[in-house]
């Protein structure tokens, strides 16, 4: 095993370099940052002001293919239309001192709640950085609750990595609560997620609603399966939604083919995180999430976290997420993670 781990890190190694040229371009009009690799799109980081949180959106593999659904932001023949406060990629938390982050509704649509919602909204970028191979965004955030009162600042450094058949983005996050504790109360509703297009779902049959090709939501009885593929594999070997939500694991990938292109999407989680090894929310309908908070809810009682940040105090997480053009197995998969630890300490 160890030969095949060395010789897996000499293959992530020779893959990383051939680097390509990672720009980053902002649009203030837009509330936008596009991220270029080799003048090509690969995603954005988006502040835009309907939304109640920064988003990168869309997400696309080294051929350009977006595997991020499109729904609520445009309408996609065949895709679900349901979670509309899932979109693309974003970090949030579904209880922080009882208002919710994550269910906050885009502007459009409404969601009755019990539970008041917040917004994460984009304070300012503080460095931008191109180069080859990668390229470097520092932007800031608040955490504001239904009440206008700012709960917790979010500083971040996001770091754009492409090279041959391989995109990053490592999201390096520090918290930091205001004159209260930040007290992320256990839910399952978090925390750094990826909504994915339909090809890279988990086959079902249960009856849901689509978007059909006027762009209307439509309740299909029975789902057609046809080029629905994708399916879980944890570091802790669990395959699929069934065996592997809820449960611990260093890092999990959903693999499948989008038109055409074999597609592995992997989300890292690091061993300075409090809780590590992060629980998962992996959802077979196409949530992809990490949730280092939620204890309580996935652990069905046994353990509750109540994860605090004192008044005053910081706390940083580190996560990457991959996108890998091609198969990759838990081997490969792994040294990609070994990786991910030389590249953020």
């Amino acid at each position: 095993m160890k030969f095949r781990l060395t010789l897996f890190a000499l293959l992530a190694s020779t893959i990383g370099s051939f680097a390509e040229e990672v720009k980053l371009v902002e649009q203030k009009d837009k509330q936008q940052i596009d991220v270029l690799v080799d003048g090509k799109p690969f995603t954005s980081y988006v502040y835009w002001s309907n939304q109640k949180k920064p988003l990168l959106s869309p997400l696309r593999t080294s051929e350009g293919n977006i595997f991020t659904r499109g729904f609520p932001l445009e309408k996609v023949a065949g895709e679900r239309t349901d979670h509309p406060h899932h979109i693309s990629s974003w970090f949030n938390y579904g209880n922080v001192n009882d208002c919710d982050f994550w269910n906050s509704p885009p502007e459009g649509f409404t969601r009755d709640s019990k539970t008041p919602y917040g917004a994460v909204r984009h304070k300012s970028i503080k460095a931008i950085s191109s180069g080859k191979g990668a390229a470097t965004l520092e932007v800031s955030s608040d955490w504001i609750m239904n009440d206008g009162s700012k709960v917790l600042q979010q500083d971040e450094t996001l770091v754009f990595r492409a090279s041959k058949d391989l995109r990053i983005i490592d999201r390096i996050i520090t918290l930091t609560a205001q004159d209260k504790d930040a007290v992320f109360k256990d839910s399952k509703e978090g925390a750094i997620a990826i909504r994915v297009t339909r090809a890279l779902e988990e086959p079902s049959t249960k009856k849901e609603i689509f978007t059909d090709a006027a762009g209307k939501p439509t309740e299909v009885a029975k789902l057609d399966n046809t080029g629905v593929n994708g399916i879980y594999l944890s570091s802790e070997g669990k395959v699929g939604e069934k065996d592997s939500w809820s449960t611990r694991a260093k890092w999990m990938t959903l693999s499948g083919n989008v038109k055409g292109e074999d597609v592995c999407v992997g989300i890292f989680d690091h061993p300075k995180n409090v809780t590590y090894p992060t629980y998962w929310h992996n959802r077979g309908y196409g949530l992809f999430a990490a949730n280092p908070f939620g204890a309580k809810e996935f652990t069905k009682g046994k353990t509750t976290l109540n994860f605090t940040i004192a008044a005053g105090k910081s706390e940083t997480f580190r996560f990457r997420i991959l996108i890998h053009s091609g198969k990759l197995t838990a081997e490969q998969t792994e040294a990609q993670y070994q990786q991910f630890l030389k590249d953020v300490k």
